[in-house]
């Protein structure tokens, strides 16, 4: 069946106007005034409303063996809570263990991705390295669509990449056109704070924020940032979380370097006093790495996103369960680090950013979708109402509110970081591939729906990055 929004304002990344959107066979075929309905279309009244482009979450994990356990949602219920919430893609990230071989990981995330009801993609983490390792990149960009590559620089004696894994996979990831990502943390220095707090007997979640104050994020982006730049690579480092972090990055930009950074919808609203609640399970609920910060933190990472600075916002949607959490009631480093988020993000940023005045409705396109469709190689098939775009599309009610809460969420984990926030700027429908998905609070996912969406490396960019680097030589 055909859908036709009717009546709505368009919001791109460049701009907005009245129009309406076509869509036919999961493409958008039209947009523009006065188009017609005919026979078996869906028409959807978006009077008063927006429509943009579906979400794109560049950061979960769904379905994630991780610290002994497993989170709770998987690629169905993700997905599904994503819908709910105007997000029509996620990018995930596939995580071999050390020694692990990079396809036998990767062919372990697809079939796994496989009930996911929206379109999905994958990062692939770099976890160890030998000759196997760089074999395996290449394959996974040339034939399986991957251009994006993960480095844990924490959680050491487990997946922490050491700076020779860094230099390696970035010289490769240059020569394959592929982008570097980082979770940019001091491992060893987590460690060995985390250590000397449990020797003082500090062993409950407020040491979690305590093993990882904002110098360990600051200093491992620093590091990265400089290998970036002596590799000629490109680089985007995920969950900023504090003011010298996105400091490092303006900077690196200011000099011309490509770095990319990506804020979470949870550190742009949510500070550290949450770990310091005497309830240990909504303490250790809110446990993630990096942690939440201080309010003063949280400005400058708005100002980041209104400086162009930071370009996208995910969630790093990784769900676990009171019981899972309570692993680590007597040792906060056993509590398994993520939170949930993939349902609220766009009506978090929406409600915190464009009503205050922080963000425009084209600047929130930008941040919650344009910029991850360009950065990752999606656009314009994703991110733009534009014809022969995906009809991956939100109807967003500007003055709907609801209050956010675990009970109600479609999320699994039962918890929820933002709960008790009441938001004002609800999406009233989400279509996935041209198919009405959720429609004024009814979600219509479907298992299985969802697809695989390869990205091709990039070119002329990498092209001009790699003359650079010979030059240089």
């Amino acid at each position: 069946m055909s859908v036709l929004i009717r009546g709505g304002v368009v919001v791109n990344a460049d701009g907005e106007a009245r129009a309406d959107v076509l869509c036919e066979q999961g493409k958008i075929v039209a947009v523009g005034a006065g188009l017609q309905a005919h026979g078996g279309v869906e028409v959807i009244d978006a009077g008063g409303q927006y429509v943009m482009p579906g979400g794109i979450d560049p950061h979960t994990h769904m379905q994630l063996p991780f610290m002994g356990t497993v989170t709770a949602d998987d690629f169905f219920t993700g997905t599904a809570a994503g819908l709910a919430g105007g997000t029509t893609t996620i990018m995930d990230f596939v995580i071999p263990s050390p020694q692990q071989s990079l396809m036998e990981a990767f062919r372990t995330w697809r079939g796994w991705a496989e009930q996911a009801c929206s379109d999905y993609t994958f990062h692939v983490a770099v976890t160890w390295w030998d000759d196997s390792v760089h074999a395996d990149m290449g394959t996974l960009v040339d034939q399986h669509g991957v251009n994006s590559f993960k480095h844990f620089m924490a959680y050491k004696n487990a997946i922490m990449a050491d700076d020779e894994i860094l230099v390696k996979s970035f010289r490769r990831a240059l020569e394959l056109g592929a982008v570097p990502t980082v979770h940019a943390e001091n491992g060893e220095l987590v460690f060995q704070l985390q250590q000397e707090l449990l020797r003082q007997g500090i062993t409950g979640p407020a040491a979690h924020p305590l093993s990882r104050p904002p110098a360990v994020e600051a200093e491992a982006v620093q590091r990265a940032i400089a290998i970036a730049d002596v590799m000629r690579t490109p680089l985007y480092i995920v969950h900023v979380s504090c003011a010298e972090s996105v400091a490092a990055i303006a900077l690196a930009r200011s000099r011309g370097q490509r770095v990319f950074g990506e804020a979470l919808a949870g550190h742009l609203v949510i500070d550290d006093s949450v770990y310091r609640d005497p309830d240990f399970d909504f303490a250790a609920g809110h446990v993630m790495s990096p942690p939440f910060r201080s309010r003063a933190h949280q400005g400058s990472l708005w100002n980041g996103l209104q400086a162009g600075n930071l370009h996208t916002t995910g969630t790093d949607h990784c769900t676990f369960c009171a019981q899972q959490k309570a692993m680590g009631r007597d040792d906060f480093t056993k509590i398994p680090n993520g939170c949930g988020g993939i349902e609220d993000r766009m009506s978090v940023i929406w409600d915190a950013g464009v009503n205050s005045g922080r963000l425009t409705p084209s600047e929130f396109v930008r941040v919650t979708s344009a910029n991850a469709a360009q950065i990752f190689n999606m656009h314009p098939r994703k991110g733009v109402v534009a014809v022969g775009a995906d009809a991956d599309l939100v109807v967003w009610d500007p003055e709907a509110t609801r209050t956010i809460s675990a009970r109600t969420q479609h999320a699994k984990g039962g918890f929820n970081v933002f709960e008790g926030r009441t938001v004002r700027g609800n999406p009233s429908h989400t279509i996935s591939r041209g198919r009405v998905v959720y429609a004024q609070g009814d979600l219509r996912a479907v298992k299985g729906a969802g697809r695989y969406v390869e990205r091709k490396p990039f070119g002329a960019m990498f092209d001009a990055l790699r003359r650079k680097q010979t030059q240089d030589a």
